[in-house]
């Protein structure tokens, strides 16, 4: 019987690195570093990072977290009880603002907090202030008037350096034609660099071969297919 050629390949999470060094900079969320590096200046004490999914918001909260000593809450899951163990800190991560709010009263509370000093708060969150649905007025308008800064979608230079990290992150060595290749036929996010990375990886453990152009493209197309669903 013929050997598959391909390796039997674990699906072991892959860990990336979330530290300041590993947050790379352009254009794109330069804004938004600024508005971290600036905390202590924030108009009452609280601030706003929008952006899609996988553009780093989550990367540079952690980021800001290590910084500060941080308490990292969900809206979605942020009770008044944990939001009074997280104000006993002075620094507050409150993640994912757009995907619902457990508790608004709590939230118009941590926000009376920030404005009197006694707490710095990060929001962030996919959706501007303007398109999410807050019931509480007060709540509503405190958040609208928070300091924003929007992460755009990444540039060619970003993508680039992106990718390159991710697959150092992964002990892949990768030649800069097929880096160049995969961000003109990619998707512009960093939720699609990370599918990419994932997937070369794969790939290349599977079937035992160094990481090329045709291997790449490849993984592109099987991304394709898996969201088409053929």
């Amino acid at each position: 019987m013929t050997p598959d050629p391909q390796q039997l390949v674990l699906n072991l999470p892959h860990r990336s690195a979330l530290g300041l060094e590993d947050f790379l900079v352009s254009g794109s969320n330069g804004t938004a570093i600024e508005l971290i590096d600036g905390a202590v200046a924030w108009p009452n004490g609280a601030a706003l990072v929008v952006g899609p999914v996988g553009s780093g918001k989550s990367h540079l909260a952690h980021v800001w977290r290590a910084k500060t000593q941080a308490v990292r809450l969900i809206a979605a899951e942020a009770s008044e009880a944990a939001v009074q163990e997280a104000t006993a800190k002075r620094a507050v991560v409150v993640e994912d603002l757009d995907q619902g709010i457990a508790d608004e009263a709590a939230l118009f509370h941590l926000l009376n907090m920030a404005r009197q000093g006694k707490a710095l708060v990060l929001f962030t969150s996919q959706q501007a202030p303007g398109d999410m649905t807050i019931e509480l007025a007060d709540l509503r308008s405190r958040v609208r008037a928070l300091p924003i800064a929007q992460i755009a979608p990444p540039d060619e230079a970003l993508l680039q350096a992106v990718l390159v990290k991710l697959f150092l992150d992964r002990q892949l060595a990768v030649e800069p034609d097929v880096i160049g290749y995969l961000v003109v036929r990619m998707e512009r996010s960093m939720a699609a660099a990370n599918e990419i990375a994932a997937e070369v990886d794969r790939l290349g453990l599977a079937m035992r071969r160094r990481i090329t152009k045709q291997l790449a493209q490849t993984a592109l197309k099987n991304l394709e297919n898996r969201r088409t669903g053929s």
